[in-house]
Parts: structure tokens; sequence; C-alpha cells
């Protein structure tokens, strides 16, 4: 075999173990999806034709393995997928290096300040030599000086100790001033710094028929949305302006840049099917019965067991400009972020405006004079479309600033909000009746009886729908009775289906005044101990 030859045969077996080289395209993070909570990142890499491994470097080491997700476009087939955990040296975040840096640059400051601080000494030293008078015992001899050189001596030892003690005290001053920036920058540093210096790095091996692009998907956490509501209510018109914003934050450790974002109410979480358990009545042998204790204790089988400790991971798991897209999906509402979106890893928060939209309310003046003598302005309206996250709402009444509230959509049927104080109502709350006696046969029982007046005054110039509202007692036991006297007669009883709260709806005209009685009488068990009375 000729030389040529055998040199062609050993490049080919050197290829051959060779294998196919990295790819030398980079990945960027394209597009991000925010929940409340956690982030979908994706990251992408443009690929040639033929076959090769793609490598992604630089990720988040806290994101969730399980959650990885590699696709590719059309023609190209994604193989092998391997994870590697790096050691970095250096900060994650750009804003982390950066203080980082700051930080190392007034160290060195300090630094160089302590050599001027020992130069400034070792003069003040020399100095002080000079004045030094020897013991008795010294045998060194003091030093001579001329007694016309004793002006300049003195004038000599006057400026240079000034200009040391004074150098001392001004580097004093400014190692003062870099200790109050370094603290500073020490406490940026500490909001933001995402925990481990370790990145992740994804090989990603492919055949590709033509060029094209490979995707990488996964969870992080220390990321998320929380949404903010601004209702204003234009009480002329009876309309509110529901205005839904976002505040938006990640500490990641990945800078974004230039990433599309897209805002969704969903929330991925472990997906759980909830089983009915068996309902058993059981009776206490008596031995057991003196045993204080709510719950009947059962034999659990393991995978009741196992069950159970599921149920409790899932409790304890935590759930916290230009016109936006609005998408709603079969489960959830989504928001597209217009452009190209800028979040550095900082943990920083930027607000972002989603959605606004009018809505007809029906406005009451809601008073429960048993609680509060204060009237308050409610809006009333239907829920409006999509998923609504309960949040913070910040409030304004005719273009002024009431207040804030939390506005937890999903526990009531309808959009109900507060509008402040209605000024305007006057009520009063009195008692006509406040009795304690006993009744019944040989007065084996007791009895108490109460009733209040309310008296409701308008001071508006124009009708106003007015709720009255009253909790009255609610018998938990056979043991005590209750009868209740209302005028005039609510007109809903249970209201929004909570036991034993009455309700009275009507206008009140200008200058009107209503008034409303409540009269309880409660009866008990003579020797029994009654809480909740009156």
């Amino acid at each position: 075999m000729s030389g040529r030859i055998r040199a062609a045969v050993f490049c080919l077996v050197i290829a051959g173990f060779a294998g196919p080289a990295l790819s030398e395209q980079s990945s960027r993070i394209t597009r991000v999806t925010l929940y409340p909570g956690s982030a979908a990142i994706e990251r992408a890499a443009n690929v040639a034709a033929g076959s090769g491994t793609l490598e992604m470097t630089g990720l988040a080491a806290n994101f969730d393995l399980r959650t990885l997700r590699v696709e590719a476009g059309a023609g190209i087939r994604v193989g092998e997928v391997s994870v590697q955990d790096v050691s970095r040296a250096e900060a994650l975040s750009a804003r982390e290096a950066d203080l980082e840096t700051k930080i190392q640059a007034l160290a060195d400051d300090k630094a160089a300040l302590e050599v001027e601080v020992k130069t400034a000494e070792l003069v003040r030293d020399y100095l002080m030599s000079l004045r030094a008078r020897p013991g008795e015992g010294d045998k060194a001899q003091p030093i001579a000086v001329d007694p016309k050189a004793i002006p300049a001596v003195i004038e000599a030892l006057r400026r240079g100790g000034g200009d040391a003690y004074g150098q001392i005290q001004r580097i004093e001053i400014k190692k003062r001033t870099i200790d109050k920036q370094v603290a500073a920058l020490q406490r940026d540093l500490a909001r933001l710094r995402t925990g481990a210096r370790d990145a992740r790095s994804l090989a990603i091996s492919y055949t590709a028929s033509h060029a094209g692009e490979v995707r990488a998907t996964y969870q992080v956490t220390n990321a998320g949305w929380k949404p903010v509501y601004r209702a204003a209510l234009d009480s002329s018109s009876s309309r509110v302006e529901l205005e839904r914003q976002a505040t938006i934050m990640q500490r990641t450790g990945e800078d974004w840049r230039g990433v599309a974002l897209r805002l969704s109410t969903g929330q991925p979480r472990r997906a759980q099917i909830a089983d009915p358990s068996t309902w058993q009545l059981v009776i206490r042998p008596p031995a057991v019965q003196s045993v204080m204790s709510s719950e009947v204790q059962l034999p659990v089988s393991p995978k009741a067991m196992q069950d159970q400790r599921t149920d409790r991971a899932e409790r304890k798991r935590p759930e916290e400009a230009p016109i936006v897209a609005q998408f709603e999906t079969q489960y959830a509402t989504e928001f597209e972020v217009p452009g190209q979106v800028d979040l550095p890893a900082d943990g920083r928060q930027v607000n972002v405006s989603l959605a606004t939209q009018s809505i007809p309310v029906k406005q009451r003046v809601r008073v429960v004079p048993r609680r509060d003598a204060a009237a308050m302005v409610t809006a009333e309206a239907e829920l409006p479309e999509g998923v609504w996250i309960p949040g913070d709402a910040q409030l304004y009444r005719d273009g002024s600033y009431i207040g804030s509230t939390f506005w937890n959509a999903q526990a009531k049927e309808k959009l109900v909000l507060p509008f402040g104080r209605d000024d305007r109502i006057q009520v009063t709350a009195n008692r006509t009746k406040n009795r304690r006696g006993s009744g019944g046969l040989i007065s084996q029982r007791n009895e108490r009886q109460i009733a209040d007046l309310y008296i409701v005054t308008s001071r508006h110039k124009v009708p106003v729908e007015l709720l009255v509202l009253e909790a009255s007692p609610v018998a938990v036991s056979d043991q005590i009775s209750v009868e209740a006297a209302f005028e005039p007669k609510p007109k809903l009883t249970d209201w929004e289906e909570k036991r034993g709260v009455v309700a009275w709806e009507q206008s009140l005209a200008p200058g009107e005044t209503l008034k409303f009685v409540a009269d309880y009488t409660i009866r008990y068990p003579r020797d029994a101990a009654v809480i909740g009375l009156p």
C-alpha cells in the first residue's frame, strides 16, 4: 500500500472516531412566557445542513430538568440531548457583575488610601522623634541644633506636622465615604443576587437536510408577574373604567434582551386527580369515648397515605403604554406585549398596562349599621370575560383617589368594588330593647331580647339606591331558639347565600328618612353558657 493511500485511510479512521463537530452558533433567548410565580424560557439557535452537535451555554442552573423540551424546524431531526452543570467564577447577571466591579474598585481605592495613611504616619513619627528627649539611661546624645536655625526648624516641624496630621484626617474622611458606598452597593447586590454561580449547558445532536432553527424550552422560578388593577368610577354616567396592569420581575440569572414577552394567567403546577374517599360513620368504643377528640382515627391504606402526603406538598407549594394583544384560551387569559422587551435579572419591578375596558355598573349605597355607621358607595356589574387573578386594585371616584382594596374576582359571581364613603348619607343605630330574663315551665330557660332601630337619611339632591344589610343571630344547636321580627320585611333572606343575613333594597329619595327595625328574642337552657350573645 502506498504512503498516499495509507494517509487517506488514517484520516478516515480519525474522522470516524471524532464524531460530529460542535456547532459554532450561539443560542439566544427569543421568547418568554411569564406566569404568576414562574416563567417558560425559549432559546433558539440556527444550525447548518448536515449532522452535528449544537451547544447551548449560559442557561440558569436552577431550571427544572423535567420541563426541558427540545424542538426543531421542518427537515431537522433532533437526537440525543445531554445536560451539564458548569461552575462559573463570574456572576450570571450583568447588573450583578457591574455591582461587584464597583465594589472591587472601591476596595482598591481604600487600599490606596491605606498606603497614603502609612506614609503620613511615617512622616509624623519622624517628626515626633525630633522633639523627643532621651531618658536618663539612654546613652544617645540630644540632637544639637544651631540656635540660628531654631526658627526654621520650628517652621519645618509646624508645616510637616500639620501636613501629616491633616493628610491622615482627610484620608479617614474618604475611607468613611468609601465604606458607606460599599455598604450601599452590597445591599443592592444582596437584593438581586440569584444564588448559585453555576450555569447549565445543553448539547443537542441533530441531523438537518437544510439549515434551520433548533429551540429549547424550560421552566424557571424567580420570575413572574402579579396583577394590579385600576378602577375609576364616573358617577354621572355609572360606568367604571377597569384597567388591568401587570408588575413583572425576574431574578433568574439570565438577562432578557430583545425577547418576545407573553403574560399568562395560567399557573403550571403538578397535576393531581382528586378521588372521593369513602365516608364512614363509626361508633367509638366505650373506652375511647372519654378521649376528647373531634375526629375518628381509622386505618389508612398505604396508597391513601401517599395521596395525603401529595396533597400536603401541593398545599405548601407557593402560588407569588402600547396596546397589548389579549388572547382568551379555554383555560387562561394571555397577553402579548408588543415589540421586543429588555428585562435584566436584577429583580427590578416593571409595570405594564395590559388592557382597559369601560363597564356599565349599578351604583348603590351599602349600609351595615350593626358594624359601621358609615355608608359605602359600591359599583356592581357582571364579571368581565376572561380570567382575573386576585390582586390589589387602586380605586378612583370622579377623578379623585379613594384608596385601595384587594379584589378577588373568584370569590363572587359579580364584579363588586367599593368606592369610598358617602358622607351625604347619615346613619344612626339606637338600641330600643335590651332585656334579660327567664321563661318556660318553672323558669328552666333563659331569655335575651334586643331590638335595634336603624335610621338612614339622605342629603343627596338625587335619588340613590340603598342596600341595608343585617346579620341576625343563627342558632347552631337545637337547644337554642331565635325569634326574629323585622320592620319593614326584608326583601332578601340569606343574602348571597350567607345564612342569617337579611337585606333591605329600595330607593332613597332626596331628603328622605327611612327606618329599619331588627327585633330578636333568644331562648336557651338556664344552665347553658351561650357564646355570641349580644
